[in-house]
């Protein structure tokens, strides 16, 4: 077989191993965060009921937010 033709088998299997591992981990990712959704600010106050804090509005918005920072900054690392 001639070589420009394994070499177009190579990039069209790459391609496709790309797209398909895209995809693949696209629906893990998906099927993840349907499992296990982020925090939000009920979970958040049943976790700090269950600590023995009376949690003020203020507080968890205060939480909420340094909780967004945080996840900010530690994606932009």
């Amino acid at each position: 077989m001639a070589t420009w033709i394994w070499i177009l088998i190579v990039i069209v299997v790459g391609l496709a191993c790309a797209a398909g591992g895209f995809y693949g981990a696209r629906k893990y990712m998906e099927k993840y965060l349907k499992d296990n959704p982020p925090i939000n600010e009920d979970q958040l106050r049943a976790m700090m009921l269950q600590m023995g804090q009376k949690p003020s509005q203020r507080k968890l918005h205060q939480m909420m937010n340094a909780m967004q920072q945080n996840a900010s900054s530690s994606r932009k690392k």
